[in-house]
């Protein structure tokens, strides 16, 4: 159930979220230092332990835990509120009501001690601060003059990339980042805009309007950017007061329920398959009735005033939820597991060197050789691995190419039908009209772009899930490689010491015991990589969907669209003068329309799905290369460092006598400080899932 938290709970929740996360980065940084500073004594000592890679990991992620944000996506048609559901939220007329959402300036709003405005441009000009007026008038612009080029196929701000707000707000200063997109259903290019924000984000708040449900534009936005992506989207059902005042009698509450309860079914009807997770019917926490400009209009009298019977505490109280017992918990136990595993490698080479300080030089050169085979087959798993992503990498980029490729040339085969809910409404007297005769065109290249878009972002899903599939196969490859490579290493360990090495770990899952490059390989260790739109959200160390989606959307937007509409539209229209004036029946001109365009597209269909097939082919391959070199990387890594750690130690002995017992009490001393230092992070981690059980 849904519970009435208000403004001052979801601040507070985020404000201990905030505290957690600066309390376990210090921990991760002391951590690091400690094992840095004994790296450095090493070289005076009995040599390095090598552990350079662990220590860079946690400093990465230590960083990202001080800048990390819970970045939010606001997504809606035109008219539908969202700048004032913004202010509402941030508890602030910040935003002007009535700017255009058809611009394509992307907004980002986060915290700052100032108020300022920065323009950051696409064509290589220094970004620009403004202030709020100045920013307002210069980027507003009036609808007509947005539509007007729309139509002339220009864009407001070409060079314009996106700008951030900076403003000194209590939800932004909790860590709360909201990105305000363009509006829906405007030019595709600017739909694509926002889809590029779409995996980058941790929850989308997708506005409506109670006046307008569930719109044709709206429909095809949610069926081709959100079905089936594994997105969180919370749908706000804006001016839910105006139903009452849409009435002949506002006074009628019998009225009103029946009216209420008509529009909750065509909501339901057309949301509840976006309000499943896995199995789960979330409708009722994912869907909210909202009145913004009540709610706003009572935070701007008393920031403290009661928003009930606005909607709000109900979605901020799904939202805090989400945000602070979901996601918090998940970024945070990724943290944890690094932690351990930096602490847990660092304890296995204190292990392993205490045992050979009582060796000397030929002892320990003879033991050191004698492991040599076992480092041989580190390559060899390293090398099978390798080459199974490799496989993997051809297999799959020539698979999704060929798709690709037969999907493209079986439009063809579904265009009449398909084609029939975008076309243009065709009225002949008009199209031999030359003033309006480019009316037309515009109104067809558009219906063609929508169409294109619409079936490419089709594909894209399927070939998503297919590679998907792909790199869960390889991350299951990943732990079988890693118990293997953990078994060679474990021989290593005993024969140079003759012991097993017994380490008090507290993991507890397999995964956990794997070796870090395989963590990172199955999508434990995403923390590491740098994720700056907030590694909790992402399911997987390597975030292949952000590679394949600037390759995607310019095959969706750029590449079938220039291919397609540049080529063929001028045949339709000549076809269709060729009718002659006597040709009057709308029906039957639709039917040459349709006829006629199929006729077109698919004379060109086999050269797109041929020039495509290696944009798609390389971008699939892309995908997979990355994470074979970053596999190959942490692998070589590790195999460098373990010999470097035997090496260091057999050069120290070389070149100097070592102190046992003063070495002895230093690496003791280190493994106590660390695992203190990991209780620091164990403990926030425990706390926080205590204080939201």
């Amino acid at each position: 159930m849904v519970t009435q938290a208000g403004t001052d709970t979801f601040l507070n929740d985020l404000e201990r979220v905030v505290q957690v996360r600066a309390e376990v980065a210090v921990a991760l940084n002391q951590i690091a230092n400690t094992i840095e500073h004994a790296e450095v004594a090493g070289d005076t000592t009995s040599g390095k332990l090598s552990l350079e890679r662990d220590i860079e990991d946690i400093k990465v992620a230590s960083k990202n835990l001080r800048t990390g944000v819970f970045r939010l996506l606001v997504l809606g048609d035109m008219k539908r509120g969202k700048s004032t559901l913004l202010n509402a939220l941030l508890g602030e007329n910040l935003l002007p009501s009535d700017v255009n959402p058809c611009t394509a300036v992307l907004t980002i709003l986060r915290y700052g001690a100032e108020k300022k405005v920065t323009v950051y441009y696409n064509d290589g000009k220094s970004p620009q601060q403004l202030d709020f007026q100045n920013f307002k008038f210069k980027y507003t612009i009036d609808p007509q003059e947005a539509k007007k080029l729309e139509q002339e196929k220009k864009q407001a701000f070409p060079d314009v990339d996106y700008a951030v707000v900076e403003y000194p707000l209590p939800l932004l200063s909790k860590g709360i980042e909201i990105v305000d997109s363009p509006g829906l259903n405007d030019t595709e290019a600017r739909n694509e805009l926002s889809l590029g924000y779409v995996n980058n984000c941790h929850a989308i708040l997708f506005v409506m309007r109670a006046s307008q449900p569930c719109t044709l534009g709206e429909r095809r936005y949610l069926e081709n950017y959100i079905k089936g992506r594994g997105l969180s989207v919370f749908f706000l059902i804006n001016a839910w007061d105006q139903v009452k005042e849409s009435l002949i009698d506002p006074d009628d509450e019998e009225e009103l329920k029946s009216a209420e309860d008509r529009l909750r079914q065509v909501f339901r009807a057309n949301l509840a398959e976006y309000c499943y997770v896995d199995g789960h019917d979330l409708y009722d926490e994912r869907v909210f009735e909202i009145s913004s400009i009540q709610a706003l209009r009572r935070r701007l009298k008393n920031p403290q005033a009661s928003l009930e019977g606005t909607g709000f505490p109900n979605f901020m109280g799904s939202l805090n939820t989400f945000l602070t017992r979901e996601r918090a918990i998940a970024e945070l136990r990724q943290v944890r597991t690094l932690a351990r595993q930096a602490c847990d490698r660092t304890r296995e080479a204190i292990e392993r060197r205490i045992p050979l300080l009582d060796q000397d030089v030929n002892q320990l050169r003879t033991r050191i050789n004698s492991v040599e085979p076992e480092f041989k087959k580190l390559t060899n798993i390293r090398d099978q691995f390798q080459q199974e992503i490799r496989n993997t990498s051809d297999t799959k980029s020539k698979a999704v190419a060929d798709s690709f490729r037969d999907y493209v040339l079986g439009l063809g085969n579904t265009f009449e039908t398909d084609f029939l809910r975008y076309q243009p409404e065709l009225n002949l007297f008009d199209f031999l009209s030359n003033g309006k005769r480019e009316a037309f065109n515009m109104a067809l290249q558009k219906a063609f772009e929508q169409y294109i878009t619409d079936k490419s972002a089709a594909w894209t899903l399927t070939a998503e899930k297919d590679i998907s599939a792909a790199f869960a196969q390889l991350s299951r490859s990943a732990a079988q490689y890693g118990a293997s490579y953990t078994q060679v290493t474990d021989r290593i360990t005993e024969q140079l010491t003759g012991e097993k090495v017994k380490v008090n770990t507290n993991t507890t899952t397999e995964e956990d015991k794997s070796p870090g490059w395989a963590k990172w390989a199955m999508g434990l260790l995403s923390l590491s990589k740098g994720n700056l739109a907030g590694v909790a959200m992402a399911g997987v160390g390597f975030d292949w969907k952000n590679i394949l989606l600037n390759y995607f959307t310019v095959i969706g937007i750029g590449g079938i669209i220039t291919a397609v509409t540049g080529v063929f539209l001028g045949p339709i229209g000549f076809a269709l003068l060729g009718l002659g004036v006597g040709f009057l029946q709308a029906d039957q001109a639709r039917k040459e329309l349709v006829k006629t365009a199929k006729k077109e597209l698919v004379k060109y269909l086999p050269q797109v799905a041929h020039e495509q097939w290696h944009t798609v082919h390389k971008a699939v391959k892309e995908c997979f290369d990355s994470y074979e070199k970053e596999v190959s990387t942490r692998i070589n890594d590790d195999i460098s460092a373990r010999k470097s750690e035997l090496d260091n130690l057999l050069k120290q002995k070389e070149t100097r006598e070592i102190d046992r017992e003063t070495e002895l009490k230093r690496l003791k001393r280190l493994e106590e400080d660390i695992f203190t230092q990991l209780q620091t992070v164990e403990s926030a981690y425990n706390n926080l899932l205590a204080y939201y059980s």
